[in-house]
């Protein structure tokens, strides 16, 4: 017989063993979980910053240090995040923070992402997760309910609206060209239609899609949403040329403004040309919610898709996104693509693997976080902090109107706000845009407060969401007269 040699795996050292089982331990972890508990105190109090007055350089020379060999202690890494890290993070707790649709979290969601974590679950097949797959069909299904689809409806959860839309505009995709999966679109591609003020995702999907930017066409606005009957005539003269559509994107919830499309019309014109109708709810999805705002969502039950994003105005932490399908048939079949080793289902069995929805084979368990805030604060809950958010920048408008150096530009339809100062209003527009880029700078490096700008109407305008509970009226009030402090000094 031949002598066979058999490799012995070293084991890792004694000290590397003991570190991790040692970090294991209930002490290591109150270690971390106080870092963040001390932070939701801290940044709840408003004589702090909101955010950091360093550049990024200044910032980057506090972390120029070689990469490490040697481990540090536990305290001294805490020691350091305490010191180094969270002070000059932006602090979404803040009640002055009011910048990106970016949530202070709700706490008993941020106390699950570190169960989530230690689990380690990959949701892309149900022999990797057991619990976390038939959990997020579960939450999925209640969200379809929530949004008028009937049976047979589905969907995954996604990193954001970004792949949500992403992978709603791949269903349609396989759709209007059935063999783009092993052929490729072709040299005629179809069109894809949405309004002016539709979110980047939306032409970013055109172009990774293969239809090319030039395919991708904007319908006009009326009052900051798309314009039903400029929609029409775009379809009728798009058919009357032989142009293929393969989708129609309404938005729920603009980025610039908060608006939302007249849904309704949109899925009645898109009825009558037979056209698939996607609508990124990614931020308005949760007036579904909402007693008060729902009617805004009238007509989303007749799309063909929806993203809407959790970590928005369900005050996640990121990432936590959604796609929803009013038939589960078009979500299965925009991957077409088998891996024998990981989906397994005979023909005519129930789908359980999300991988075969998702391009994301590596599926973190988000639903767990999903499905502890529903069961913490429940729909009801969750439904007063949005109309909480909504009354709250309306309050902001009215306050805007009674005020001579400020103007709005528009009345929010939820929890968005943009307007601009104008002092003693004798400045012209273009005078005007560069004091309000340069307001917007200098009074988030004062750390008094934080909010965002955009462009609007050819205007560079200030800007503000509404996303954190712990704002109130006299926050609105003190933001404002920041505001103008510093806009008296350009």
């Amino acid at each position: 017989m031949t002598d066979i040699a058999h490799t012995i795996a070293p084991l890792p050292s004694p000290e590397i063993l003991s570190r991790i089982e040692a970090d294991a331990d209930a002490a290591v972890a109150r270690a971390f979980t106080g870092l963040a508990a001390d932070y939701f105190v801290q940044t709840r109090n408003r004589a702090g910053r909101v955010s950091t007055q360093h550049t990024p350089a200044g910032l980057a020379a506090r972390f120029d240090e070689p990469l490490p060999r040697d481990g540090q202690s536990i305290d001294t890494i805490v020691s350091r995040i305490r010191s180094d890290i969270l002070p000059d993070c932006n602090h979404l707790y803040h009640p002055r923070y009011v910048g990106h649709q970016i949530a202070g979290p709700l706490p008993a969601a941020v106390w699950m992402e570190s169960v989530t974590a230690a689990l380690n679950q990959s949701v892309a097949v149900f022999e990797m997760s057991p619990v976390g797959t038939v959990l997020e069909h579960r939450v999925i299904s209640w969200m379809c309910q929530l949004a008028g689809f009937p049976d047979g409806s589905a969907g995954t959860l996604t990193t954001g609206g970004t792949e949500a839309t992403f992978t709603a505009l791949l269903a349609a995709r396989g759709v209007a060209i059935p063999d783009a999966w092993m052929n490729g679109i072709g040299s005629d591609p179809p069109v894809l239609l949405c309004g002016e003020h539709t979110h980047y995702a939306v032409t970013r999907a055109g172009a990774e899609l293969g239809l090319g930017m030039r395919n991708v066409l904007a319908i006009r606005s009326r009052d900051l949403k798309m314009d039903p009957v400029a929609l029409r005539e775009a379809l009728s003269e798009l058919g009357r040329a032989g142009r293929r559509v393969m989708a129609v994107v309404a938005t729920a919830g603009s980025t610039a403004t908060g608006s939302f499309d007249d849904l309704d019309a949109i899925a009645s014109i898109c009825d009558q040309y037979g056209v698939w109708l996607h609508i990124d709810a990614a931020h308005g999805g949760s007036a579904l919610f909402s007693e008060v705002h729902r009617e805004k969502l009238r007509g989303i039950q007749r799309a063909r898709s929806i993203a809407w994003d959790p970590h928005k105005m369900m005050l996640l932490p990121s990432q936590a996104g959604m796609i929803l399908v009013r038939d589960h048939h078009d979500l299965d079949s925009a991957f077409s693509q088998r891996a024998p080793y990981l989906f397994n289902q005979s023909e005519g069995e129930r789908v359980w693997d999300q991988g075969t929805r998702s391009f994301i084979c590596s599926r973190r368990a988000d639903v767990f976080k999903l499905w502890v805030a529903l069961q913490r604060y429940g729909t009801d809950g969750l439904a007063e902090l949005y109309d909480y958010f909504c009354a709250l920048t309306h309050q902001m408008w009215e306050a805007i109107a009674e005020r001579p150096d400020f103007e709005a530009m528009h009345e929010p339809e939820c929890n968005i706000l943009c307007f601009r100062y104008v002092g003693d209003r004798a400045r012209g527009d273009e005078a005007l845009d560069m004091v309000n880029r340069e307001l917007r700078e200098r009074y988030n490096l004062s750390g008094e407060g934080w909010i965002t700008g955009t462009n609007l109407h050819g205007r560079r305008v200030l800007r503000v969401t509404m996303m954190n509970p712990r704002t109130t009226s006299a926050d609105v009030s003190d933001i404002l007269d920041g505001l103008a402090a510093v806009g008296r000094t350009l």
